[in-house]
């Protein structure tokens, strides 16, 4: 019955023993050498990597945190450049308005001084036309007075009196003619 049991095949479901003991045997020692070598290598492995991963999500979350402060505080600097853009314009614009009303001031002082230097001109340059056309219309006037009363008038200060008395007469006549000529003109 051995040699029976022998020569019978065996069935390919059933195992065979021995090699169940050995399967079992080196499945321990991978398991023991796995769990006790190298799973705390890996999990040491897998740890470290996590906490890289952690850690840089934290870096990456502190450095956007500085970025928005630093953006912030780009805003509030450019915020701040801006309100004193305006305000350094506004001043130049004051300055320019006011400088502009200097110069308009400068420039109306100076005509009025050039007005009244014409003014001025134009009294002296009337002061000695009155001086030259008194000395003309004397000297006529004692030529004429000379020729009428038929004696000669000569004598200088005589002349100076003859024409004094002269001239007053005819701006005392030409006082009187002025207003009523004004008044005629004015109706």
């Amino acid at each position: 019955m051995i040699e029976l049991a022998a020569e019978e095949p065996m069935s390919p479901v059933l195992p065979v023993v021995p090699e169940i003991v050995i399967g079992l045997i080196c499945f321990g020692v991978v398991y023991f050498v796995f769990h006790k070598k190298l799973l705390p290598a890996i999990n040491k492995a897998l740890d470290e990597r996590r906490e890289a991963i952690e850690g840089g999500m934290e870096k990456a979350e502190a450095a956007q945190a500085e970025a928005r402060q630093t953006l912030e505080s780009y805003k509030e600097q450019l915020a701040e450049a801006r309100h004193e853009a305006a305000r350094m314009r506004q001043e130049a614009q004051e300055q320019g308005a006011s400088l502009i009303a200097e110069m308009r001031e400068e420039g109306q002082r100076q005509r009025e001084e050039l007005i009244a230097a014409g003014h001025a001109q134009i009294a002296a340059d009337r002061k000695q036309a009155a001086e030259l056309l008194r000395q003309d219309v004397g000297k006529l006037a004692i030529e004429l007075a000379g020729r009428l009363v038929g004696e000669s008038l000569e004598d200088h200060a005589r002349q100076s009196r003859t024409i004094d008395r002269f001239l007053d007469d005819l701006e005392e006549q030409a006082g009187r003619s002025v207003p009523s000529e004004s008044s005629e003109a004015g109706r």
